[in-house]
C-alpha cells in the first residue's frame, strides 16, 4: 500500500510540476494608483533607464514607473488626453501623441520638461515605430479631434518630429500600424471601414485592401513578419483574426476578451497575448496556420492595455477603473518559457 501511495503521491506531484511549468505567465506584483480614474492608454520602455512610461489618458499625465520593481517614481502634468509614448534612447527623449488641441509633446527624458511639440493636424491618438527606417506613423484628426473631423490622417515623422508627408483615409477611425522590417509593407487597420490598408512605405500609397469579415471595428495588431501572418482583433463582436499576408485572407479566428486593446505576439515563445477586461489570453502559435487558445490568466477589469518587455522576460498591463472609484493598477507578469526552449 505505501509503494502505492508513494507511485500516486510522486505522479501528483509530476503533474503539478509539469502544469505549473506549463504557465505561459506567472504573477508578479502590482503596483496601487489609487487617485486614478478614467482610462489609460498605451506604454513605453527606457531599457537603459530601467523606466516604464505610461499614458494616462484621461488623466492628462505621463506615470513614470521603475521597470524592474514597479514602484511609481512620477506623475508628469501638463498633457490633455495622451495615448501613445515612444521613448528615443539615442536623445534621451519621449515623443508623446496629444489629441488635445496642445498637440503632440517631445519631451526631455532628464528634466521631465517639454521642449518641443510635433506640429500636425489635432487629434493625435496611434502612434507607432518602423525600426527599419527609424521613422514615425501618427494617427491624427478624425473623432478624437476637438472638432471631430471626418477623416483621418496619418503623418510619417522622424524622432526629431520633421514631418515627411500624409496618407489620409475616409473614416474617423484608424487603429493600428504595423511594419514589415525586411519588406516594404505597412499594415493600417481602416477600423472605421472593417478592413486592413496594405501601405508602401516608400510612397505612401495603398497597394491593397483587405477586408475583415469576421467582425466590424478592426483595432489592436501584431505581425509576424517571419511567418507571413497579421493579427488583428474586431471590436463587433471581440474577435482574434489571422491573416496571410501573401493572400489578405484570414485563415482562423477565435474568441477574444471583450474590450480587447492590446494584441502583441511574443516572438521568442511563438505566442499571442491578448489583454481584456478580467483575462489575458494567451494563444500559442503551433505553426503559420495552427493556433490554439492555452491560457486565459486572470487580471482585472479594464485591464486592457499592456505591453511586453523580452529584455525583461516581463509583461505589463494597465488596469484602467474607467468611470469607477476604485483606482488604477499596473500588474506584472514574468513571462514564462516554453518547454525546451
Amino acid at each position: 500500500m505505501k509503494n502505492i501511495a508513494s507511485v500516486v503521491l510522486c505522479a501528483v506531484l509530476a503533474a503539478a510540476g509539469a502544469a505549473l511549468a506549463a504557465e505561459p505567465l506567472k504573477a508578479a506584483g502590482r503596483t496601487e494608483l489609487p487617485e486614478y480614474s478614467g482610462d489609460f492608454d498605451h506604454f513605453a520602455v527606457d531599457l537603459a533607464g530601467n523606466r516604464l512610461f505610461l499614458a494616462g489618458e484621461d488623466g492628462g499625465t505621463l506615470e513614470v514607473f521603475d521597470l524592474k520593481s514597479g514602484e511609481r517614481l512620477k506623475t508628469l502634468k501638463g498633457f490633455e488626453a495622451p495615448h501613445a509614448i515612444h521613448f528615443i534612447p539615442a536623445t534621451n527623449r519621449l515623443i508623446v501623441t496629444d489629441s488635445g488641441d496642445g498637440l503632440s509633446k517631445i519631451v526631455d527624458g532628464k528634466t521631465y520638461a517639454v521642449v518641443g511639440t510635433v506640429k500636425l493636424t489635432p487629434g493625435a491618438d496611434v502612434m507607432s515605430y518602423d525600426a527599419s527606417r527609424k521613422r514615425l506613423w501618427v494617427v491624427t484628426g478624425g473623432k478624437n479631434a476637438a472638432a471631430k473631423l471626418k477623416d483621418v490622417t496619418v503623418s510619417e515623422i522622424d524622432p526629431s518630429g520633421r514631418h515627411f508627408g500624409d496618407l489620409k483615409f475616409d473614416t474617423d477611425f484608424t487603429e493600428s500600424i504595423a511594419f514589415e522590417q525586411k519588406g516594404n509593407r505597412a499594415f493600417v487597420n481602416v477600423s472605421g471601414k472593417h478592413y486592413v490598408a496594405v501601405v508602401d512605405k516608400a510612397t505612401r500609397k495603398v497597394i491593397a485592401t483587405w477586408p475583415v469579415k469576421e467582425g466590424e471595428n478592426n483595432a489592436p495588431m501584431a505581425l509576424d513578419e517571419a511567418s507571413k501572418r497579421l493579427f488583428v482583433v474586431t471590436r463587433k463582436p471581440f474577435r482574434l483574426v489571422v491573416i496571410d499576408t501573401d493572400t489578405g485572407k484570414s485563415i482562423a479566428s477565435f474568441e477574444a476578451p471583450k474590450r480587447t486593446n492590446e494584441l502583441i505576439f511574443d516572438a521568442a515563445n511563438k505566442r499571442l497575448y491578448l489583454a481584456g477586461d478580467d483575462y489575458i489570453a494567451v494563444f500559442a502559435q503551433k505553426s503559420a496556420n495552427d493556433y490554439a487558445e492555452v491560457a486565459r490568466v486572470p487580471s482585472a477589469h479594464g485591464a486592457k492595455t499592456a505591453i511586453l518587455v523580452p529584455e525583461a522576460k516581463r509583461l505589463f498591463v494597465a488596469v484602467s477603473p474607467g468611470d469607477g472609484k476604485t483606482g488604477g493598477a499596473v500588474l506584472r507578469y514574468d513571462v514564462m518559457p516554453n518547454a525546451g526552449l
